[in-house]
């Protein structure tokens, strides 16, 4: 996990994401994120970026436009 901030971008602004999740598999994400010497904010993170590179097919770059990188056919929810 120390490499990893060594090649990815330091993102100076953050949003809130909170999920549900079973209890028996938070505790066991973060007994293996502590193993990694990691937070589990970090590895979620970091699943997050490999989830949206994978997809977009190419690298992750915080200053990217949202609207610009989303895949196409799937638009963002207006606010009402």
């Amino acid at each position: 996990m120390k490499n990893e901030s060594k090649r990815m971008p330091i993102e100076n602004r953050t949003a809130r994401l909170t999920i549900l999740i079973d209890p028996r598999k938070k505790a066991v994400f973060e007994r293996l994120c502590a193993g990694e010497d990691a937070t589990s904010s970090q590895v979620v993170r970091r699943l997050i970026r490999e989830y949206i590179e994978r997809k977009q097919g190419r690298p992750w770059h915080p200053e990217d436009d949202p609207e610009e990188t989303a895949t196409p056919g799937i638009t963002r929810s207006r606010p009402r």
